[in-house]
Order: structure tokens, then sequence, then C-alpha cells
């Protein structure tokens, strides 16, 4: 089976997963949970699960402790795009080739369809404490809740999308504040899928702060490839409007930088996180060329 067959395979099982904890929709709240659940479900690469997932495996984890976990942090990643493309945000009206949860029910319902989301994902999460076998499956348990608490909130995501949207048309915007941004905005949810992973198959802290720094690495690597898609890629390719971040004057790295440095900061980033992921497999004689192939094709990602 080649690297794409295998993806594919991996991606569907995530989806699976999540789709198993998603609310029942019905109860007076059916408007909200049909539209968290739209927006949960209306595609995507599943990039955060299959990256916990694999961070897991690696690590000799083989439970389904891990499934909550994966469900719960593409729930978080979902609010946020909702509320990214809330017409006070982006004011996008299409994601993944469709219109945006906003523009589908309206903005106050796609508000708490988001703000459902985002609290769905820790009751869903909370749930692997009913598979806990012993005080060791607790203390993972909550440090994984921990992680993606502080990850999600205003010392991780939270905390860049702030800074980006006060960052909007700034001429003064640094490389500094810039890679703040990405580091918080995007690389954050990163670092928690696969610190997660790491943390619930019992890797040793010098482990999964290394594995915080490769996935910080694929963070910024994927947003800077995501600023160049927004200047490069088309409309078709990528399922929503591009020049979205000129419309909206934000800065990005390739504003600051242009294309070719760009390209090759996303480069240089992969390429690191690959080696210390490497490392990590080396010492516990493990196989990771799936997740590091799966790095690989953020290089060279078109949508």
């Amino acid at each position: 089976m080649d690297f794409n067959e295998s993806l594919e395979l991996k991606r569907k099982d995530a989806e699976s997963i999540l789709n198993d904890y998603l609310p029942d929709t019905d109860g007076y709240q059916e408007r909200v949970l049909d539209a968290m659940n739209y927006s949960a479900t209306a595609g995507g690469k599943r990039l955060r699960p299959l990256l916990m997932k694999e961070c897991y495996k690696l690590f000799g984890g083989r439970d389904k402790v891990i499934e909550p976990f994966m469900a719960a942090i593409e729930m978080i990643h979902n609010y946020s795009l909702v509320h990214d493309d809330l017409p006070a945000m982006d004011n996008d009206e299409t994601r993944r080739g469709k219109p945006t949860t906003w523009k589908k029910y309206d903005e106050a319902i796609a508000i708490l369809a988001g703000d459902g989301l985002l609290n769905y994902a820790f009751e869903t999460a909370s749930k692997a404490f009913d598979m806990a076998k012993d005080i060791e499956d607790y203390r993972r348990i909550s440090e994984a809740l921990k992680i993606m608490g502080t990850k999600s909130g205003v010392y991780g995501m939270i905390g860049g999308q702030t800074a980006d949207i006060l960052a909007e048309d700034d001429d003064n915007v640094t490389k500094d504040l810039l890679l703040f941004i990405h580091k918080h905005k995007t690389a954050a949810l990163m670092e928690a899928s696969m610190m997660i992973g790491a943390v619930l198959a019992g890797a040793s802290g010098k482990d999964i702060l290394d594995m915080e720094k490769a996935a910080g690495n694929i963070g910024l690597a994927f947003q800077i490839q995501d600023d160049i898609l927004d200047v490069t890629g088309s409309e078709q390719e990528l399922g929503k409007p591009v020049n979205s971040d000129e419309r909206n004057g934000k800065k990005t790295y390739v504003t600051l930088h242009g294309i070719t440095e760009s390209e090759e900061e996303v480069k240089r980033l992969s390429e690191e996180a690959i080696d210390m992921i490497r490392d990590m497999a080396d010492e516990n004689r493990a196989d990771a060329s799936f997740l590091m192939t799966l790095v690989e094709t953020l290089i060279n990602r078109r949508k």
C-alpha cells in the first residue's frame, strides 16, 4: 500500500472516530447541534487527529483512550474555523467548497456552534477517563486535558488569533510578532495533538518536549505554506477564496519575506521536524515512516 492509500485509510478512520463522538441532532437546540455537525463534517485533512494517533503509536500506544482526544482536537480546530470565517473576523463565505457556517445558518447560530464545539470537545475528551485502568492512566489523561486547554486557550490559539486581529492594517508588523501569531494561532493545536499522543502513550518528559518542538516546526511550516497558497493557489484547489489575507489587510510571512524565502523556510522547518521525529523513532525502535512522509507532504501541498 502506497502512502496516499494509507493516508486516505487513516483519514477515514479519524473521520469515523469524529463522527462517533459528534452529538445527536435533536431537542430544542437542534439547530445549533446541526450547525456543529455541519461544520465538523464539511471535509478537511483531519491532520491533527492523524498526527495525534501517529505520535501515540510512535511511543507504543495501542489502546482506544486516544480516540476521544482525536475527536476533541478536531472539534476545537473546526470551532476555530467557524469563528475565523465570521464577518467580524475574516468574513469568508466559502470553506472547503461549501458555504461557511455563518453563511448557511446565520451569524448568531455560527457563533453558538463554535462555542458548542469548543465546550463539547472537552466533554468528549473527558470520556477517556472511562477507559482508564489505573492511576497512571488517570494522570496521563489529566495531563493531556491540561495540554489541550492551554494550547487552545489565551496562551495558545486564542492568543494567536488576538494578535492576528490586532495586527490587521498595521504597517509595523515585525517578524517576531508574525512568528508569535503563527506559533500560537496555527502551531499550538499541532503541538497539542502531538504532545497528547506522546503523553497518553507514556513518553518521557524529554520526548514530550522534543515532540512539542517538532510540532511547532510543523505548524509554522504549515502556516507559511498556507500563506504561500493564498497568493499562488486557486479557489478551485483551496476550496476557499484566495488573496483573503491581502483583502483583510493582513501581513504574512510572504508579504514580509517573499515567495522564495518563504518556500525555503517551509523546507527548513519541515526537514528539522523530520530529523527530530526520526531520532525519537530510533530511540524507541519504532516505525515513523508514515509520520515523516506526512510531514514532507506539507512542503508540496497545493490545498
